[in-house]
């Protein structure tokens, strides 16, 4: 594994091998056992664009745990503004290349994290993922996506939440419900993309709920989810009807995100996602399912996105999904330092 940019990236059996790693580095957290030395005297750089809670704590210490340090820089705040662009005259805001700050971070750190949201003009500029790929293309160390158009560690926080959850790792015959939920603004796709990545990797029903055909995700992560359902089995079917997709359901993910034919056009699209507040995860809506279990990435607007019934109850497992980010995080920096 030479980056950690996509879970579908990774064949199935280093995605196993980082969840079973994963589940280790909790097991020995709480059995009070002392932390794996794989990054002493070893570092990584963490390159903040965007804001940060889970990601940065989860980050910083568990670089600490397993010995290493973190540096933690954010561009145009505490480090110089960066250009991505081959060819630009840098004439603008920015002070320095990409093809220098890259390389000139590999010489100090053992790998380098990078989180860099779209910048939500135009997706098609977007989806290119220039940040994190030019990161990739110019850096002589590992480079971790800590978020940018996906966010595969999410994927694995989520995963393994799932397998504590139902005592296995063999998630096959679930039915998975990824919906989407209201929010006042539209949000990146990074999480919803993630999700159905992963529901459908580890081979589960997945019913992508959404308002209307213009919230069905990007072609690449719809194209990722018929690939593994193919190779993993499963299946993979979109509604727009919320009892019939809530019905039966094992698992319950839910997410906002914007509409890609209005990406760049919050105003546009604000009167129509405005017509589907009904979209919140209730009580009602959970009492279609089949008991099922409901997580959320967090942050999460309560009473906007998920009911204060819904999160307070003992089917939510966002906490859990939420402390697992530091532990999947071990297993990737421990994998990309060289343990396997």
């Amino acid at each position: 594994m030479k980056h950690f940019l996509n879970t579908q990236d990774l064949t199935r059996a280093e995605l196993d091998a980082l969840l079973a790693a994963a589940a280790r580095y909790k097991r020995d957290r709480r059995a009070g056992i002392a932390d794996d030395p794989v990054l002493r005297g070893k570092s990584i750089a963490l390159v903040f664009f965007n804001p940060s809670l889970r990601t940065r704590t989860s980050f910083e210490l568990g670089a600490f745990q397993l010995g290493g340090h973190a540096v933690v820089l954010q561009p145009g705040k505490d480090a110089w503004p960066i250009e991505f662009e081959l060819g630009t005259v840098m004439d603008g805001e920015a002070e320095e290349h990409i093809a220098e700050v890259a390389r000139v971070l590999g010489r100090y750190v053992d790998m380098i994290g990078v989180r860099a949201f779209p910048k939500f003009r135009d997706w098609s500029e977007d989806r290119q993922d220039k940040v994190l790929r030019a990161f990739a293309q110019h850096s002589p160390v590992p480079v971790v996506n800590m978020e940018t158009i996906t966010h595969p560690c999410q994927e694995l926080a989520h995963a393994q939440a799932l397998q504590e959850h139902f005592g296995t790792s063999d998630l096959r015959g679930k039915k998975y419900v990824l919906t989407w939920t209201y929010h006042p603004k539209a949000l990146n796709t990074a999480v919803a993309n993630s999700a159905l990545t992963i529901a459908t990797r580890l081979g589960m029903d997945v019913t992508l709920l959404c308002p209307t055909p213009d919230y069905v995700l990007d072609e690449r992560y719809m194209g990722w989810a018929a690939q593994n359902v193919a190779e993993s089995g499963g299946s993979l079917q979109v509604s727009h009807d919320i009892e019939s997709a809530y019905a039966g359901a094992d698992i319950v993910y839910a997410k906002s995100w914007g509409a890609l034919p209005y990406f760049g056009s919050g105003a546009a699209e604000k009167p129509i996602r405005e017509r589907y507040r009904h979209f919140i995860v209730d009580e009602a809506k959970m009492a279609l399912t089949n008991g099922a279990v409901f997580s959320h990435c967090l942050p999460l607007r309560r009473n906007v996105k998920a009911t204060d019934a819904v999160m307070d109850s003992p089917s939510c497992i966002a906490i859990d999904e939420a402390e697992n980010r530091l532990h999947a995080q071990k297993a990737v920096m421990a994998a990309l330092a060289g343990r396997r």
